[in-house]
């Protein structure tokens, strides 16, 4: 019996132990409300206090920690596999300090050969020109990431992204960074973080231009289903840079909502919909910011927020 085999049977096997714990009821009061208490081995109605079943195996690790610090010292794994590296993680590395084991300085025989040792190792993590390609994409895709302080699960979709990109071959004929980058514009709109192809541009070392291109090449070629972006997701973070109040916050929400519900929102780029709509807003709660402040932490153009603004206070009934 192969390892996988025996890895299914013993997936299966515990399904449907849970299974039957979820089927089953306290003979006494008749509850399905059974805790498992993990410490005894225990399976108890928290309903009567009848212990059902007793000496269950546990799956857990022999050892037990009481704290963060114990737990790290007597756990016998690594770090979980990633999608942000080539290898996943997998690999080992070593240390880039010339240090022993106790901290003590190492010779300088030593030195030399540990320095070789840690050559021939960055020489064999990659063993051919394509996973040469995936590390320099992935760690471009961690570099933009860093740069615009996106979240982790980001990083891990874009990767995913850019892997299937590679794998369909659709990097022939475009540059490493422009499908890198255009697979993290994807991974922000997917996981419905707010981020314009402006500011993507900013971090990256190609044009917006071509980052517009891949990105819808891609998104085609691999069945990527974007939804439109929402404008009242830039508006918290516009509304923090400009210093606005909570006030100011929840009017420009409000006439995106209204003005959207018209149809003016068809066509219109959302950053300068949530630009106007930000304006509009603090006109409003006299807290006046000028066209040229707003513009510049949307990076639309003040043109953009005067068309804006003019088509949502007149879709509101606002005048003068």
């Amino acid at each position: 019996m192969t390892r996988s085999t025996r890895q299914r049977e013993r997936t299966r096997e515990t399904d449907e132990t849970e299974e039957q714990e979820g089927e089953r009821a306290c003979p006494e009061c008749e509850s399905d409300n059974l805790v498992k208490d993990s410490d005894r081995g225990e399976l108890i109605c928290e309903d009567c206090g009848l212990v059902v079943e007793e000496e269950q195996i546990d799956p857990g690790p022999e050892w037990r920690a009481f704290n963060h610090q114990e737990r790290q010292e007597k756990s016998r794994v690594g770090a979980p596999t990633t999608q942000t590296m080539h290898d996943k993680g997998l690999t080992t590395t070593i240390d880039w300090k010339d240090k022993d084991a106790y901290g003590r300085s190492i010779s300088s025989k030593k030195r030399s050969q540990m320095h070789r040792l840690r050559k021939w190792q960055e020489r064999i993590r990659t063993k051919d020109a394509g996973e040469r390609n995936l590390q320099f994409a992935l760690s471009e895709i961690d570099r933009m990431a860093s740069a615009l302080g996106v979240p982790r699960s980001v990083r891990e979709v874009a990767s995913v992204i850019y892997r299937r990109a590679l794998k369909e071959d659709l990097i022939r004929g475009r540059s490493i960074e422009g499908v890198a980058t255009s697979a993290l514009y994807a991974a922000c709109r997917k996981e419905g973080i707010p981020r314009s192809l402006e500011e993507i541009s900013e971090v990256s070392r190609v044009e917006r231009k071509e980052i517009g291109r891949t990105y819808r090449y891609i998104s085609q070629e691999l069945g990527l289903e974007m939804r439109p972006v929402d404008p009242k997701k830039y508006v918290p973070r516009f509304c923090s840079e400009l210093e606005l109040s909570e006030e100011v916050q929840t009017k420009a929400n409000e006439i995106i909502e209204k003005t959207a519900e018209e149809g003016l929102l068809s066509g219109k780029s959302p950053t300068g919909y949530a630009a106007a709509a930000i304006y509009a807003a603090s006109l409003l709660c006299n807290e006046k910011k000028t066209q040229r402040e707003v513009a510049d932490v949307a990076q639309v153009t003040e043109v953009t927020i005067r068309n804006r603004y003019q088509e949502q206070i007149e879709a509101m009934g606002i005048h003068g």
